[in-house]
């Protein structure tokens, strides 16, 4: 027992709640000592050496002693590596299965084994296993050692292989991804688990691992950019190691990567080229994020612990008398009827249809959480109908399994079988009459309480994995993207006019096409703000754009200057949202003094006047893959200075974030990407690459646009305008505005727009246009070419 297990029997004892807990700890480990398949002794194995190769479409296949490799470069440039047979498919991250191999490409032998050339990428396979990948003038990028697995030598039958895959980068490579972390954006050299995980309470910096663990890398490099994602499940553990240029004798050490699996296949995908390219192919492979409806790109407002409609009317009464913008607001479990999930209190909520169509008349949506957790017990009709669905998870033997969650004891839903996706669909048709309009995915890791060992279900549990079977070991770490995947589907089918709003806290690899994320129960503190950014970049670059934190942090009561610094950052992040546990206090910007209430009113004011611009990089995000929130070297990966920061952020290409991280800051450092940039508060300009000190009073974060660049933004009158910032002198810009149906599926409209001067003064031209012709929008523009 380690020391959060012994802190956490120790919180949990005496109640009748940590009663359940402990009891259901020690299940989960009997459970498992009964039904895991003992591993006994293992045979280790490498490929050893090659024996002969084939060439097939879009690559080939290279046959070793004691193992088979095939690689295959599909349409777009994206190359499959895999071990043993292993497909594409199943798989949970791909969106259309295996893509269209490149007939262009072909295995042909090499002076060291064999190369397969494309027009993006050069794949080399050495003799004994190596498999580089380089740009097509032949610099390195990756190199994938070769593997070792470690096979039961008998007596255990279905217990698998574990293996290792070690890889080298150049030198001067930084590694970002691998999901939800806390630290970052960059990751430091350490260890990393893939194993989604409640961290029971709070969490900040140096916490690993979270929510959302994904085996997918982003490397930045002098020699370019690559994403590389190993297709497995299972528990594993990356270990990152950083490079050493001019390492001993004048030499480079590279960096690199260790990942250790449990247990599936090998096999893996390897993207390359500009980071806006990666993750267009890679978003193209596992699906185009979705598009959130236009309200859901304002402010929201949660609390865990309304507890009934009077409350609800008193919050939206006091955004409403203080002048305060609000899109939508969130019921917690509190709202529930003894916190079975598809219930209402009737005592506290009466008349939740009647309540939520009273908001939806200020223009504001109701959100509704919603947990996996059934409440075991006969006469819940959720349960008696999931009983009759066979819908549960269940042990080896055939029973039901069971954990504690906020209800009680709980069953969980298969989410792997499809005919369960349908059956829990079907549910939200009581959200709906409920006046709901967005869901909220919790617990969905998934979480059991344990007071003990891991908080969720026996390993050994039995999944319908898609009618393959298998046991959790395989099925934990999608859970949460087969629970979404559930919802967005049931709700496609019950509102199929409405794009679903959907976000949740667990998924894996694939989960944006289903909707988005937020940062869970971050700690309330300026580590916990700083964590909060580190998610949102890390993620985006995932191909998860849509996501945000909670305001001010989950656990406690934050003092008014760290509410009012996080509350001016996530005015530009893309999920905006205050939310704080139940023993945390109120969240509303009227609660922290005078002086917060009026620089929040001027941060909510930025944000409506800027939502056309967001629903515009809304749009780009679904069509692309590219986030709204990017790295500062999201244009320019070759500067290393920008490859270290973390602090800051463009939001599109047209606007540089720069946040309030520390208590009683007044100034920021700010690395500028190359080029001029222009304070929006004071229109000066300052020039990059290099480092700024701006201005931080209370009432503002630094922000900074682009030269050149054009923002579709909300007008005096409420009607779009474009506020464009002036290009260099002898310098063009532009930018693009997409509008489409609020909330419907109607494909949006874009148009292009250039900037330039001309005798003197700036103009702006509609892309395909007469250059008579206007442009259709008011145009503002701020800042000089001086």
């Amino acid at each position: 027992m380690d020391a959060r297990d012994l802190l956490r029997s120790v919180r949990t004892a005496g109640s009748a709640d940590g009663w359940r807990a402990t009891a259901s700890a020690w299940r989960r480990q009997r459970t498992d000592a009964r039904d895991l398949p003992r591993r006994g002794t293992e045979r280790a194995r490498v490929p050893g050496a090659a024996q002969e190769a084939e060439s097939l479409p879009g690559g080939g296949r290279v046959r070793f002693a004691r193992s088979v490799l095939r690689v295959r470069v599909a349409v777009g440039g994206a190359v499959f590596c895999s071990w043993d047979g292993a497909d594409p498919d199943p798989s949970y991250a791909l969106a259309d299965g295996r893509p269209e191999a490149d007939l262009r490409a072909v295995l042909e032998p090499d002076k060291d084994g064999w190369r397969v050339v494309s027009e993006r990428v050069t794949v080399l396979v050495s003799p004994h296993g190596a498999v580089e990948i380089r740009t097509p003038g032949g610099v390195l990028l990756r190199r994938e050692l070769p593997p070792r697995w470690w096979e039961p030598t008998g007596g255990a039958p279905g217990a698998g292989s574990r293996w290792v895959q070690r890889s080298e980068t150049p030198a001067d490579a930084r590694v970002y991804g691998l999901g939800g972390r806390a630290v970052g954006p960059r990751l430091p050299a350490g260890g990393y688990r893939l194993w989604n995980t409640d961290p029971d309470g709070s969490f900040e910096p140096g916490d690993d691992p979270l929510y959302i663990t994904m085996p997918v890398q982003l490397v930045v490099a002098d020699a370019g950019c690559h994403l590389i994602f190993h297709d497995s499940t299972w528990d594993g553990r990356v270990t990152l190691r950083d490079g050493e240029e001019g390492a001993g004798s004048g030499h480079d050490r590279p960096g690199g990567s260790e990942l250790r699996m449990d247990g599936g296949p090998l096999r893996y995908w390897v993207i390359t080229g500009t980071p806006s390219r990666v993750l267009n192919r890679w978003t193209a492979l596992t699906g185009r994020p979705a598009l959130p409806p236009r309200w859901a790109l304002g402010h929201h407002h949660s609390r865990w612990g309304f507890g009934s409609e009077r409350e609800v009317r008193r919050v939206v009464a006091g955004y409403r008398e203080h002048g305060l913008p609000l899109s939508a607001l969130h019921l917690d479990i509190d709202h529930f009827d003894g916190h079975k999930v598809f219930t209402v209190d009737k005592r506290h909520f009466p008349d939740l249809p009647g309540l939520a169509a009273e908001l939806a008349d200020e223009g504001i949506r109701t959100v509704s959480i919603v947990d996996p957790a059934v409440k075991a017990e006969p006469g819940v009709p959720v349960y008696d109908s999931g009983t009759r669905e066979a819908a549960f998870v269940k042990d080896a033997r055939g029973q039901e399994v069971h954990g504690v969650v906020w209800p009680g004891t709980a069953a969980f839903p298969d989410f792997t079988d499809p005919q369960v996706r349908s059956w829990w669909g079907r549910l939200y048709a009581e959200r709906l009459d409920q006046g709901f309009a967005g869901f909220w995915h919790d617990m969905n890791e998934p979480v059991s309480f344990a007071s003990f060992g891991e908080n969720t279900l026996p390993r050994s549990a039995r999944h319908s994995l898609e009618g393959r079977g298998g046991d959790h070991r395989e099925a934990h770490n999608v859970y949460g993207l087969a629970m979404a995947r559930a919802g967005y589907e049931g709700l496609r089918e019950l509102r199929p006019e409405q794009r679903p709003f959907l976000f949740s806290r667990s998924g894996w690899a694939g989960m944006q096409r289903y909707g988005g994320t937020w940062s869970g129960d971050v700690a309330t503190g300026w580590s916990g703000l700083r964590a909060s950014l580190a998610l949102v970049i890390g993620l985006g670059l995932c191909g998860v754009p849509y996501s945000g934190p909670d305001v001010g942090g989950f656990t406690g009561s934050p003092s008014p200057e760290l509410y009012l610094r996080w509350f001016q950052m996530a005015a530009y992040l893309p999920f905006f949202r205050t939310h704080s546990a139940i023993t945390a206090g109120r969240r509303e910007p009227w609660e922290f003094g005078p002086e917060v209430l009026e620089h929040a009113r001027a941060a909510l004011t930025e944000r409506m006047r800027l939502l056309p611009y967001l629903e515009s990089l809304a749009h780009i995000a679904h069509r692309t893959g590219a986030p709204y929130v990017r790295p500062l070297w999201w244009n320019a990966p070759g500067d290393r200075a920008l490859r270290e920061n973390g602090d800051a952020f463009l939001l599109g290409d047209a606007l540089l974030v720069a946040p309030v991280l520390e208590p009683g800051s007044v100034t920021r450092a700010v690395r500028l990407p190359r080029g001029l940039w222009y304070d929006t508060a004071t229109g000066r300009g300052h020039r990059g690459p290099g480092q700024v000190l701006l201005d931080a009073p209370l009432g503002r974060i630094p922000v900074l646009a682009r030269a050149g660049s054009l923002l579709p933004v909300t007008g005096a009158d409420g009607a779009t305008e474009l506020e464009v910032w002036a290009p260099r002198l002898g310098r063009a810009g532009g930018g693009v505005v997409l509008t489409g149906d609020p909330d419907g599926w109607e494909s949006a409209r874009m148009e292009r727009f250039t900037t330039r001067w001309a005798g003197g003064e700036v103009v702006v031209e509609r892309d395909g246009a007469d250059s008579a012709e206007p442009v259709g929008y008011r145009v503002r523009v701020r800042g000089s070419a001086s």
